[in-house]
């Protein structure tokens, strides 16, 4: 009883000590335009983390806007991502746009000045979900880049 105590104690010291630790959110990069059809834009990103702990965990995409020339588009939707020990990791970030909803009038005088500069501006926002071991953590995600428009 008392060696199994011990040794509880141990391991419980050394998890809590290596879990602490949120891993690190280096960056959002690498927004493209995917495909593009009649229906739908889909527009992909990256969003890059490095994890200093032991332990990995589970890392949620589910509240992130996509905005196209500061209009609201789209919400990113996933499953969780299962976060590697130790190791700088990838969560890649997805949505389809309405090709109806980037013609909207609202949005129309952008949209022809996109055209002309063959540029979009294209803005990911929100929050990034992490938990690991009953400790849970939010990362405030604002990334904004000019993406070329191929015609």
């Amino acid at each position: 009883m008392h060696k199994s105590t011990i040794l509880f104690i141990l391991t419980l010291t050394f998890f809590s000590c290596s879990v602490k630790k949120k891993p690190e959110f280096l960056k959002v990069e690498n927004i493209k335009i995917k495909e593009s059809s009649k229906e739908f834009i889909t527009l992909t990103a990256n969003a890059y983390f490095k994890n200093p702990n032991i332990v990995g965990g589970k890392i949620a995409t589910n509240g992130i806007s996509i905005y196209v020339n500061d209009l609201l588009m789209a919400q990113v939707s996933s499953e969780e991502f299962k976060v590697p020990s130790k190791k700088a990791f990838t969560i890649p970030l997805e949505a389809q746009i309405p090709t109806e909803r980037l013609l909207d009038r609202k949005n129309l005088s952008g949209l022809l000045n996109s055209l002309i500069n063959r540029k979009i501006k294209v803005q990911y926002k929100g929050i990034i979900d992490y938990k690991v071991l009953g400790f849970s953590d939010s990362y405030h995600i604002d990334r904004t880049e000019n993406v070329e428009i191929k015609l």
